[in-house]
């Protein structure tokens, strides 16, 4: 043990050596980035400004946008400035707080999805009882439990990871740290802590998958019984969107840290990846706001006012 080189840094190395690619990578990173940043903050501010969206979904909706928001921003920021510097290094300290962040972020993500999946069972299969059932208190109280949630599930992961010793090889085959990568970089076999860990985050994942699987067996089943079309689809645009992005987290992440280790530098590695940290951040505006009416109204309310507010200033000023 005494020939134990102590690291101090880590390189990501991304998903190619050559420098035009790279540059070709940053480039559609920085065009993801701007999408979802655009996207998620618009929701958020059509939220906090148009009082008739105040309401539990919405609320749990600006939550998720906000959550979206710091997932894509630890990762994507990064690696952009590593493949435009050609600078892979991340420092020991950086590598610490960039997994505890991204599993906080996601394992939140997680939680306030089927948070909002029994918001909508209430709304779709108990709607005499909402507003009794989803109280202010209540859904700030359940706001709250999901990102603790995630900030216990990232503080096990993070804790459990960098207690063991890396000495030697730093090179991490992946564009930020994440656990499965650096316990193949780790000169100890003894990785128990972490399986302990990822066991809890786990089973986390399926209770998780179980309460929304409950709850959008009793939705489909409540709204194939409504006679009016138009009360199935308003129905369905307002469930599937919040089906869709929960698939795409959970069965992405399951795939990632369940694989077997020797697919850990692959192409697949890196596509997985993609799909559970930067993926849904980008996707989640677009399907809630493109096929959301209440959504479209309050953008429209907002650029009229934008347009009218222009006028009168123009007038004022002449």
């Amino acid at each position: 043990m005494s020939n134990l080189t102590i690291v101090t840094e880590f390189l990501l190395m991304g998903f190619s050596k050559n420098w035009e690619l790279q540059v070709l990578h940053a480039m559609l990173f920085f065009l993801i980035y701007v999408v979802a940043l655009t996207g998620n903050l618009l929701i958020f501010t059509l939220i906090s400004l148009n009082r008739h969206l105040h309401t539990p979904m919405y609320f749990f909706l600006k939550n998720l946008s906000i959550l979206d928001l710091c997932l894509i921003s630890v990762t994507v920021p990064k690696s952009i400035v590593n493949s435009l510097s050609n600078n892979c290094s991340i420092s020991y300290l950086g590598c610490v707080l960039q997994l505890f962040l991204v599993v906080v972020f996601a394992g939140s993500e997680i939680s306030l999805l089927t948070v909002m999946s029994y918001d909508r069972y209430i709304a779709i299969c108990q709607p005499l009882h909402y507003e009794t059932i989803m109280i202010k208190e209540s859904c700030v109280r359940m706001a709250l439990a999901s990102w603790f949630s995630g900030g216990v599930v990232g503080a096990m992961y993070s804790a459990s990871t960098f207690s063991l010793p890396f000495c030697g090889q730093k090179e991490i085959h992946q564009f930020f740290c994440d656990v499965p990568y650096l316990l193949r970089i780790s000169c100890s076999e003894n990785h128990i802590a972490v399986y302990v860990s990822v066991a809890i985050g786990l089973a986390l994942g399926i209770f998780c998958c179980i309460s929304i699987i409950i709850s959008y067996g009793h939705i489909f089943s409540t709204v194939l019984k409504i006679p009016a079309t138009e009360g199935r689809s308003k129905a369905f645009s307002t469930s599937l969107p919040h089906l869709i992005a929960f698939m795409i987290v959970i069965i992405t992440g399951a795939m990632a840290y369940l694989k077997p280790p020797s697919d850990s530098d692959s192409v697949l590695g890196l596509l997985l990846s993609l799909f559970y940290t930067v993926v849904p951040p980008t996707l989640n505006p677009v399907i809630y706001s493109l096929r959301n009416k209440d959504m479209k109204t309050a953008l429209r309310k907002l650029i009229s006012w934008k347009y009218s507010s222009e006028g009168i200033r123009k007038k004022s000023f002449p």
